[in-house]
């Protein structure tokens, strides 16, 4: 991992770059409840002229359902990665999905500790199970402990432990597996991966793109093998606005009035 007081600004994204964007904490701000979450208007002019210069080689890579982002980027309809790489919507609109281990198990002993507690959300998505304890962080230990209990009764199932949510989803599926699956596929076969990510769950795409000499890119706080940083969600949506603009029709326009002014 790699301690954040030896932070590396990401390259600038080029014309061959196949990029990779997890959601909560790192396009949009992370919200008390996952239904609360802010999309800033500017975020879906700037993913489209990214998706317009990239010829269509952007992706999200998110833990929530692929139903949830399409909502909240509408009306833009990228290839997502969903439920970290349980479902997945190619660029060609073909969706793929993961056979889910039985989740019964997980989510009664979820919601019969969440009965316990205002503040604990249980969220059964197309092939998991997240306890989020954001609003009843004194739960964390016992929410925990439960879920540790349960994935283990539960063959086939692996549990991660994210930003104050715990979720228990297929062993067999990682942001880094759902990456990798991209590159083999047009338009992103070729291109230069790179993705960002803020949390612990993102660690496996980071690892995935470096393996490819990709760049991974670390949002906040937080040991991490990704090899840069940008320090937050508005920071990262700051410079992939001026990606999109150096890559763009404001790129052509600013070489057009330096030439005019020569």
């Amino acid at each position: 991992m790699q301690p954040r007081s030896h932070p590396l600004r990401p390259p600038s994204l080029d014309a061959n770059s196949a990029l990779f964007l997890d959601f909560d904490g790192t396009l949009a701000d992370l919200s008390p409840r996952p239904e609360s979450v802010h999309v800033p208007p500017e975020l879906i002019d700037t993913l489209q002229r990214l998706q317009h210069a990239l010829q269509g080689a952007v992706a999200v890579v998110s833990g929530r359902p692929i139903e949830q982002l399409d909502a909240l980027l509408r009306p833009l309809r990228l290839p997502i990665a969903g439920v970290h790489g349980v479902e997945r919507r190619c660029a060609d609109g073909y969706l793929q999905r993961l056979a889910a281990p039985m989740l019964d198990h997980v989510e009664a002993c979820a919601r019969a500790l969440a009965a316990q507690a205002d503040g604990l959300l249980v969220e059964r998505k197309p092939g998991a199970v997240a306890l989020h304890y954001r609003l009843a962080p004194e739960w964390a230990d016992r929410c925990r402990d439960a879920m540790t209990v349960a994935v283990s009764e539960s063959p086939g199932l692996s549990l991660l432990h994210g930003k104050m949510v715990l979720e228990a989803k297929p062993a067999a599926a990682t942001k880094g597996h759902a990456i990798e699956a991209y590159l083999r596929e047009p338009p992103f076969l070729g291109r230069r991966a790179v993705f960002a990510g803020d949390d612990v769950t993102d660690e496996a795409g980071f690892v995935a793109v470096q393996a490819v000499g990709g760049t991974a890119i670390k949002i906040g706080d937080g040991d991490s093998v990704a090899q840069h940083r940008i320090d937050s969600p508005a920071d990262l949506r700051a410079w992939l606005t001026a990606a999109a603009a150096a890559l763009g029709p404001d790129r052509d326009r600013a070489q057009e009035a330096a030439l005019s002014e020569t």
